[in-house]
């Protein structure tokens, strides 16, 4: 007798669901370029990251954000990610990211204080002594001196994403709910959530 059961085989080409992390991002070249970094071919994972050519405040951040899942929508298993600086905005306009970052699981915010270079700077070292923006530009200079806003890939490895990670995780202890007050960064909380989905780079 003939079976009526059903073959699940995956069909000869076609290649498991990547999960997405949709990223708005203030920087319009250096965040990018980093998550070009995780974003391969090799990897589960799919990386989008919405870009403008000068709307960089963190209201025009979410609204790019919005603009999209509008759009697209967004799937209950992939992410969604704002990714800021502190810089010189004030803690009302991050509190409205962080406000947007509760309405689901899949909505996040991670920022770096005083701005994303200490997230790069944490990749060769701990940061010890940093007191302002200049200082953490000038040391991240010591260990990429052609640094100018762009990031060459072959000087970034596996093995200094996590030391980024690890040093970030411990600064940040106990672990901030919102954003950190002092030099610190969150994003080590997005790029550890990347690779444990199977990023591969």
């Amino acid at each position: 007798m003939a079976s009526n059961r059903r073959s699940f085989n995956r069909p000869y080409g076609e290649r498991r669901y990547k999960k997405l992390f949709i990223i708005a991002t203030e920087g319009q070249k250096t965040e990018p370029q980093y998550f070009a970094l995780l974003d391969n071919s090799h990897s589960t994972v799919k990386i989008k990251c919405l870009l403008s050519k000068s709307q960089s405040a963190p209201t025009q951040v979410l609204r790019r954000m919005n603009d999209y899942l509008k759009k697209e929508g967004i799937k209950k298993t992939d992410e969604a990610w704002i990714v800021v600086d502190k810089d010189q905005w004030t803690d009302e306009q991050l509190a409205e990211l962080y406000k947007w970052s509760l309405r689901a699981e899949n909505l996040k915010l991670a920022l770096s204080n005083p701005k994303f270079e200490y997230w790069l700077l944490l990749h060769f070292e701990d940061g010890h002594g940093i007191i302002s923006s200049k200082d953490c530009s000038d040391r991240l200079l010591r260990h990429l001196p052609k640094y100018d806003k762009g990031i060459d890939s072959r000087l970034i490895t596996q093995e200094h994403v996590a030391s980024a990670i690890k040093r970030a995780q411990a600064k940040d202890n106990p672990p901030c709910t919102d954003w950190p007050r002092q030099f610190g960064t969150t994003m080590y909380r997005l790029v550890k959530n990347v690779i444990s989905c199977g990023c591969d780079f």
